[in-house]
């Protein structure tokens, strides 16, 4: 299919790295689908962070199917990496007994107590699955654990030990040059961490070099199933290879030409894949940019495999805002599973798919949320309008669906702080939800729940989960007596306009104008007069009235927006608080 040349000045970044990628692709192999590449260790919760080396080449292969051309997304499974630790604060697995595992492949742990899943690898796969899907995430996953024991890699594995020197003198370039880890100011990804603390040779990160020489290959044990193992000799002609278990003391011969149960190095095992899959287009994180790192070192070595490095950015980290709330069941790190029980799939695309890979941003798990959620809700209107700018229509419509077409979504998207809000005030009384919600427009009013679903399941949950208890808001049973008699004869004016024009006003647009309304009138100008009609003084009236209202409603200072506490807490009610 011939390459449709696109202007970079008009276009988002994902336009851009498409225009790039299909441009690469057509070079290095014409015809042929395009291929991207994410990769993925089930070492534990994959968390958000992990995310953005999935949906970097995500929207940039949707864009290109949205283009025509044909395209594979593959995220290959690091499943048969080691198990390098006991993560923290996983339910289900006492540490004592899974640190017994460590050096096993991930695939050969056992998943934690409970698990429907048949091992440790599986388990953490399943749920950044079934995320993905709720994403519109389309992929080919690739299990390394098969791979490796099926004996797909068998001539690849060989090769690398053909050209074990080869391999040997581009690694050797970097060891003298390697950071002391206490100096290193970025942290060292995951796949390479494995790497450096997992092998039992002298050169850790790098493969087995000894006196019998440097191997880029690490068997798993025969005995104990541990790769702490170092190969003791290797025949190029027989392919025999001998290694030495340094856990257990197991000693072994096998032809390598047979053997399945062990992998090439990480920094080797990298590179060999671009070759295999003749990936055009893979990100890396920022750890990747100092000298020595997989990413840099894999640019030289894929050589040797007959391929050539993907092209693709380097992606700086995701934060998290609230993450000190998160569950300690998660290890204190947050998933794409947690994200998509407080927000819809659309708006957790949308916040990589607007900012740049290397612009770092941040997630949230706090009242953030919210404002979030304001800013989608708004540019979903100027789109629909026709005002929003091309870079954000871009982003939004990468956000709203895929190629396949549009992510289902919420009939009648409500302000999500007014459904967090109701979701709070009602505790989970579905019939009193949906009073407060139909009564927001009562010239459209809600029929259903349904109607408001998923955002308000969202919001409901994150209301349940990430707002501490002494946040939440419980109405009074009683009117305060003691202060309402202790009321000026101005508090006492402010609270008898409220209730006048309680009927008249009893919608989520009229509760807002009045309650705004009352300390305008109150110091002579017209209820809808405009700020800047209005002296500065005016501001700290409404701020007085606001606390004096949810003094008298709930008890405290602040509250949630008051339109929407007055309808939840229901007409006759508001009245008796209020002291009628």
């Amino acid at each position: 299919m011939p390459i449709v040349a696109q202007s970079t000045e008009t276009t988002d970044w994902v336009s851009r790295f498409a225009d790039e990628v299909i441009e690469e692709s057509e070079r290095r192999a014409p015809g042929k689908p395009v291929v991207v590449a994410s990769g993925l260790s089930p070492s534990g919760p994959i968390h958000l962070g992990n995310l953005r080396e999935v949906m970097t080449p995500h929207l940039v292969a949707d864009e290109i199917r949205r283009r025509g051309h044909r395209v594979r997304h593959l995220i290959s499974w690091d499943d048969y990496d080691r198990y390098r630790k006991v993560p923290k604060g996983i339910d289900g697995v006492d540490e004592e007994a899974w640190a017994e595992h460590i050096g096993k492949p991930l695939t050969s742990v056992p998943a934690p107590a409970g698990s429907p899943h048949p091992n440790w690898a599986e388990h953490f796969k399943a749920a950044m699955i079934e995320s993905l899907a709720q994403l519109g995430v389309e992929f080919d996953g690739i299990s390394q654990t098969e791979q490796y024991t099926s004996g797909a890699y068998r001539e690849q594995i060989l090769h690398a030990m053909r050209h074990r020197a080869d391999i040997d003198a581009i690694l050797d370039q970097y060891r003298t040059k390697k950071t002391p880890k206490k100096q290193q100011q970025k942290p060292v990804d995951e796949a390479e961490l494995e790497a450096e603390e997992g092998s039992g040779a002298a050169s850790e990160d790098d493969g087995s070099s000894g006196s019998a020489g440097y191997f880029p290959y690490k068997p798993y044990c025969g005995d104990c199933g541990k790769d702490l193992t170092t190969v003791t000799s290797y025949d190029d002609d027989t392919t025999e290879l001998s290694y030495t278990c340094t856990a257990c003391g197991f000693t072994e011969t096998v032809r390598l030409s047979e053997f399945n149960r062990g992998k090439l190095v990480w920094k080797v095992d990298w590179p060999m894949r671009w070759a295999y899959e003749g990936v055009v287009f893979e990100p890396s994180g920022v750890d990747h940019s100092s000298p020595g790192s997989s990413f840099q070192v894999g640019g030289q070595i894929v050589g040797i495999f007959g391929g050539k490095q993907p092209i693709g950015p380097m992606y700086a980290f995701v934060g998290i805002s609230g993450m000190a709330k998160m569950s300690s069941s998660r290890g204190g790190v947050p998933t794409p599973a947690d994200a998509l029980k407080i927000m819809e799939p659309q708006l957790l695309r949308w916040l990589y798919a607007r900012r740049r890979p290397n612009q770092s941003f941040k997630i949230a798990f706090d009242q953030e949320i919210q404002r979030l959620y304001d800013e989608w809700d708004k540019l979903a209107a100027k789109v629909t309008e026709g005002s929003a700018l091309p870079g954000d229509v871009a982003a939004y419509t990468r956000a709203v669906g895929t190629a396949a077409g549009e992510l289902p979504k919420t009939p009648r998207p409500l302000p999500y702080r007014t459904l967090a809000s109701v979701a709070d005030i009602t505790a989970g009384h579905e019939d009193q939800a949906l009073r407060i919600l139909s009564e927001l427009d009562p010239e459209q009013p809600l029929a259903s729940l349904d109607e408001a679903r998923p955002r308000y399941d969202r919001a409901e949950a994150w209301i349940n989960t990430h707002v501490p208890a002494d946040q939440r808001t419980i109405v009074r049973d009683e009117p305060d007596a003691e202060l309402l008699k202790s009321l000026d004869e101005p508090s006492q004016q402010s609270v008898r306009l409220l209730l006048d024009g309680l009927a008249d006003h009893w919608s989520l647009d009229g509760l807002t104008h009045l309650v705004y309304g009352v300390p305008k009138v109150q110091a002579g100008f017209p209820a809808d007069a405009t700020p800047k009609e209005l002296p500065a003084e005016i501001k700290t009236a409404q701020r007085t009235f606001f606390a004096l209202l949810y003094h008298l409603l709930v008890g405290r200072d602040t509250g949630p927006r008051l339109p929407t506490l007055l309808l939840a807490v229901g007409q006759d009610r508001v009245r008796h608080l209020l002291g009628e």
